[in-house]
């Protein structure tokens, strides 16, 4: 005997499903929103298969449409959802549009439906996401900045060490110079404090500086072997054609831009950068303020200090500097001077050109 069934299934073939998500360690806040509807709010394991099954299942032929912040989790998520089928953006969190009380009243379901709905509004601009080899080649250069940074943090809990008990260095360690010699780690091994705790804590601070001093001789090897590999040795020699650009400053400069042009004109790149002045308008006036705190610290800090080096070195470079100076402080006219000195940087990659020092006449 036959019975008749109807059928339930439904088909969501040329309609667009808004996916925002709030990425945790443990679990995501995940919204969806269908034109001015919002489907539904719910809580999932942090695994992007779950959301692909869950998507596909109870969607079958929609256009996924989804968007998670830039955080902890880097660009992974991105791209499994984007090799399953779904476009997937990844988001700067600054970008997503936040009303005063979303601010006031922070919350993960909340914040998963922001983004859902700035997505449907197209209201939200996706930022850059590496290829997984550019990815592992900008966390060793990095690597070394952090190095460096530790070795430099070290150095100072020593010396604060010294100065707060009075020790003074010998005749031959007076000079700045002869600091961080073997013969100054020698006689910093000698030195004896009030009791045992001291004696203790100032040589831990002497092994965690000699080991990142060894972890940053190791790590600037490796930097240095990458930048003899095809991939990048052009584009090094090229950069450091230009005053003020080292081999470590060249090297973060393309591992953390990859692919220079992708920046549409110099504006986009100096605001990746973060040498991009904030602005303040208010009907017919204008203010304009330090540079913004958004941008990119790493190519930032390489930028600003290789123009203090570029100055001493560029003639044209020293006189912006000086030419600006007169009528703001040294920190802003630097910046002007790194402004320039990233303006070379895409010149020299896009034009594929060494640079050539203008001699004054």
């Amino acid at each position: 005997m036959l019975t008749k069934t109807q059928s339930t299934k439904v088909n969501f073939s040329g309609e667009k499903i808004y996916v925002g998500i709030d990425t945790h360690k443990k679990n995501w806040s995940v919204a969806l929103y269908h034109n001015e509807t919002s489907m539904r709010t719910f809580s999932q394991a942090s695994n992007p298969q779950v959301l692909v099954n869950y998507l596909q299942k109870n969607y079958p032929g929609a256009e996924f449409h989804c968007a998670y912040e830039a955080g902890f989790c880097g660009f992974w998520i991105q791209k499994y959802l984007t090799k399953a089928g779904l476009n997937c953006i990844v988001v700067n969190p600054a970008d997503i549009p936040t009303t005063h009380k979303e601010k006031e009243f922070k919350a993960d379901p909340r914040d998963c439906r922001k983004i859902a709905k700035s997505l449907r509004s197209n209201l939200l601009e996706p930022i850059y996401v590496p290829s997984d080899h550019g990815l592992e080649y900008r966390k060793l250069v990095r690597y070394y900045h952090d190095m460096s940074n530790n070795s430099t943090r070290y150095k100072n809990k020593i010396k604060g060490l010294l100065n707060f008990y009075g020790i003074h260095y010998p005749p031959e360690f007076e000079s700045v110079n002869s600091h961080w010699s073997r013969s100054f780690y020698a006689w910093l091994q000698e030195i004896k404090l009030n009791n045992e705790f001291g004696d203790w804590t100032l040589q831990s601070y002497v092994t965690e500086c000699l080991r990142a001093k060894e972890l940053k001789r190791i790590a600037i090897v490796k930097v240095r072997e990458l930048s003899k590999t095809a991939l990048f040795k052009k584009n090094i020699e090229l950069l450091r054609t230009i005053p003020g650009i080292g081999l470590i400053t060249a090297m973060t400069i393309i591992t953390e831009i990859e692919n220079i042009r992708r920046f549409k004109n110099l504006d986009k790149f100096c605001s990746y950068i973060g040498l991009i002045p904030s602005t303040d308008s208010s009907g017919e006036k204008e203010r304009i303020g330090e540079i913004t705190n958004r941008g990119n610290k790493f190519l930032k800090n390489v930028i600003i200090e290789s123009a203090w080096m570029a100055i001493r070195k560029d003639p044209d470079l020293f006189h912006t500097y000086v030419k600006r100076k007169n009528n703001i402080d040294s920190n802003k006219a630097i910046i002007r001077v790194a402004r320039k000195l990233a303006a070379r940087v895409r010149f020299v990659l896009i034009n594929e050109k060494p640079y050539i020092i203008k001699e004054n006449n």
